[in-house]
C-alpha cells in the first residue's frame, strides 16, 4: 500500500473518532523504523516502516501533536536519521536519550515541554516494560509488533477513546 493510501485510510480511521488524542508519542527503534540505531552509521540512509510515513502525515494534516520518546543510546545517530527522512520538524518533543527509566522520564520532559496531560496522549512503543509503565502515569499506550501500522492505529485510538469516556476527558 502506497503512502498516499495508507495517509487516506488513517484519515479515515481518525475522522472516525469522536475523542483524539493532544499528543501521539511514539518510538523509534522497531516502532517508526525497522532498526536499532546503534547498528547503523549516519552515513546510512534509512527507511521506515510501509506505514508510519502515512500515519505521521495524516495526524499532521489533523493537527494532532506528536513526539518522540526513545531510549536509544545513540542520539546523533536517531536525529540525523529523522532529519535525513525529512519529518525532524514534525515533532513538538523529541527526547531521545538512554535511560533505565523504561521512559517515565523521557514522559516527564514531554509533558513539561508540551503542558498535555498524561491522559491527553497516545504513546506507541514495541517492549512490553515500556508500555506498562508509561501506562501507569496514564498515557493511552499501545504495543506494536512490527512497526507502527494502521491497525496499531484504529487500536490505539479506539483505546484512547475508552479510556477518554471512563476518565471523563
Amino acid at each position: 500500500m502506497g503512502e498516499s493510501r495508507v495517509k487516506d485510510e488513517a484519515l479515515q480511521i481518525i475522522g472516525l473518532c469522536q475523542v483524539l488524542p493532544r499528543l501521539v508519542v511514539f518510538d523509534l527503534d522497531y516502532t517508526l523504523w525497522p532498526f536499532y540505531c546503534e547498528c547503523r552509521s549516519k552515513r546510512e540512509m534509512p527507511s521506515l516502516y510501509p506505514h508510519s510515513e502515512g500515519i505521521l502525515y495524516a495526524l499532521k494534516e489533523k493537527g494532532i501533536d506528536m513526539a518522540i520518546a526513545s531510549r536509544s543510546p545513540t542520539p546523533d545517530i536517531a536525529k540525523t536519521f529523522l532529519d535525513k527522512l525529512g519529518i525532524k520538524s514534525m515533532f513538538v518533543a523529541q527526547e531521545i536519550f538512554s535511560s533505565w527509566s523504561h521512559k517515565t522520564e523521557h514522559f516527564q520532559r514531554i509533558h513539561r515541554r508540551t503542558g498535555v496531560p498524561f491522559n491527553s496522549m497516545l504513546f506507541f512503543d514495541d517492549e512490553y516494560r515500556n508500555i506498562d509503565s508509561v501506562s501507569k502515569m496514564g498515557v493511552t499506550s499501545i504495543l506494536v509488533e512490527n512497526g507502527v501500522n494502521l491497525g496499531a492505529l484504529r487500536q490505539g485510538l479506539t483505546k484512547f477513546s475508552q479510556n477518554s469516556a471512563s476518565s471523563g476527558i
